[in-house]
């Protein structure tokens, strides 16, 4: 892989991580497109891909606000809950659905959340 497209990556990266510290996740909005325009994956891979980077994101920010004391366990740990069982269940999607499709849903939703952000 040539330098300048590692770099690219390098600059994703941190764009998405920065997405993930401040806004607590939408990284995936920035790594999808970026993987599959940039590396050329499929769109299976680029998901999977960007749910890979996210999780150590995640992670981090996790921890981070844990310690700054911005966390509430009360509400935290059922959705916690939630979102294991329901990443267990996009995961076993994923394995599943065609990739056309895939690619539409994603844009639906990411459409839906670029509106729902204008509107409140």
């Amino acid at each position: 892989m040539k330098f300048s497209k590692i770099l690219i990556l390098i600059v994703t990266g941190a764009v998405t991580g920065t997405a993930c510290g401040l806004f607590g996740g939408g990284g995936g909005m920035i790594v999808v497109p970026m993987l599959t325009i940039l590396c050329s994956l499929k769109e299976k891979e680029s998901h999977a891909t960007a749910i890979a980077i996210i999780l150590p994101l995640t992670i981090i920010s996790g921890v981070i606000q844990i310690l700054s004391n911005n966390y509430d366990l009360a509400v935290g740990i059922p959705t916690l809950i939630g979102s294991v069982l329901g990443g267990v269940l996009g995961g076993v999607l994923l394995k599943k659905i065609n990739g056309k499709w895939l690619v539409k849903i994603f844009a639906v939703i990411m459409f839906i959340a670029g509106v729902k952000l204008l509107i409140f």
